[in-house]
């Protein structure tokens, strides 16, 4: 019999969901590299391999097979050849443009443990969706907003979050509508560098936000009285400042945000809230010439950088923050351990906090490869994200169910049941 791949699901999975793989009709104990490889909307390509030897039965089971050293990583990991996915262009980072196409994965087992790849044995594709069936998007343009709604199958009404990514711009949906396939009506945000909206971060002004937050309120399809906020990097200010001047708003999660206001001015009616100060001496480039910007804002404790922490005791929210203890864009923990204390100094309730030693800046959606470094925008060089792959991996799967938990307990008053895993 020849050698064949098992995939479970078979020809079709959600991006966030494990994929079961094993390999059959292998020789006893035969040596074989898997290679996965995945190209993105631009054409990059992504891969990752790894050593396996098959059983006695000429089986192979990615659940029970560990990885032998000297591919792209090693030990018991089921899902390592998504996880590990690199990409071949340096400083690239995997996104997903357009959430209506699937990511499509090839499969390949080659035949022993060489420098170079032996003779393909068995391939298969398999496409890693976005969108369950039943959700559907609904581009928005109301007024001033720009942004994208995903509303899950059935007739509702689901409890609301506004979803904000950072610097990056644009109109990111991926995390939306991965979020839509779990049963929230979710708003994917788009607030500078799309369509006609501004070019640049210079200023924001929250009525613009205001405007998303009174559309997702009165929406038939949102189960009130209040919606959700989730914002990673720039976005978690942005809901830290939407959540303490905006009504409405029942719980804001963060991931890797800051309780300061960073990068753009910040305008509300007749408040100001200046951007923090950045001290770029303070940034240290390596030899590869990848910038480590972790030092770069200044302390916003002290002096007038006090301005810019963003008064959040006048929240009326419940708040997560999600943290990543190597995260080298800034001082994701410093921003929620500061956030946490100004909300009790206040006499209001302490806000989670969940810390994940081993994860980087871009924790998102679960496999999704971690990006080590890329072009920030705003430096217009390759700046260090963090992380470790394999400990980044099971943080972004633990946060994904963090999240989700949080929001159902406090937009619907379920309890889901989910404890941390780390």
């Amino acid at each position: 019999m020849a050698p064949s791949i098992r995939l479970s699901p078979a020809a079709r999975s959600l991006f966030d969901e494990p994929l079961a793989i094993a390999v059959q009709g292998l020789g006893p104990r035969q040596r074989v590299t898997l290679r996965t490889s995945l190209r993105d909307e631009t054409g990059e390509l992504f891969q990752a391999s790894a050593h396996y030897q098959a059983g006695d039965d000429g089986e192979l089971d990615l659940a029970r097979c560990p990885a032998l050293p000297g591919g792209s990583f090693s030990g018991l990991e089921p899902m390592g050849l998504l996880w590990a996915l690199q990409p071949q262009k340096p400083f690239w980072r995997l996104v997903k443009r357009d959430v209506q196409s699937p990511f499509l994965l090839q499969l390949e087992v080659l035949e022993g443990h060489g420098e170079r790849p032996g003779r393909l044995l068995a391939q298969v594709q398999h496409e890693r969706a976005f969108l369950r069936d039943g959700v559907r998007r609904v581009p928005v343009r109301e007024g001033r907003i720009r942004a994208t709604l995903f509303l899950p199958p059935g007739s509702g009404p689901f409890p609301g979050i506004i979803d904000l990514y950072g610097t990056g711009g644009g109109l990111p949906e991926y995390r939306a509508c991965l979020l839509a396939n779990h049963g929230f009506a979710v708003l994917a945000l788009a607030f500078y560098s799309y369509e006609d909206l501004p070019k640049g971060m210079k200023e924001f002004h929250l009525e613009y936000f205001e405007e998303a937050v009174n559309y997702m309120l009165q929406h038939t399809q949102v189960k009130g009285p209040g919606i959700g906020l989730l914002g990673h990097s720039k976005g978690g200010d942005l809901c830290v400042s939407m959540a303490s001047f905006l009504k409405g708003i029942t719980a804001t999660a963060l991931i890797n945000g800051s309780v300061a206001n960073v990068g753009a001015v910040l305008r509300y009616k007749d408040i100001t809230i200046p951007p923090l100060g950045v001290n770029p001496k303070r940034i240290k480039v390596s030899k590869s010439g990848i910038a480590d910007i972790i030092d770069a804002l200044n302390n916003p404790l002290e002096g007038p950088d006090q301005q810019s922490f963003i008064p959040l005791e006048k929240a009326e929210c419940c708040f997560l923050f999600i943290v990543g203890q190597d995260d080298h864009n800034w001082k994701s923990e410093f921003f929620a351990v500061e956030g946490s204390k100004r909300l009790q100094a206040h006499g209001k309730k302490k806000p989670e906090i969940v810390c994940y030693p081993g994860a980087g800046h871009y924790i998102e959606p679960p496999f999704f490869p971690m990006c080590a470094a890329s072009i920030h925008l705003l430096f217009g060089k390759p700046v260090m994200w963090g992380g470790e792959p394999k400990a980044h991996c099971e943080a972004q799967i633990d946060a994904w169910q963090q999240i989700q938990a949080f929001f159902r307990k406090h937009l619907t008053g379920k309890p889901s049941g989910t404890s941390s895993k780390l």
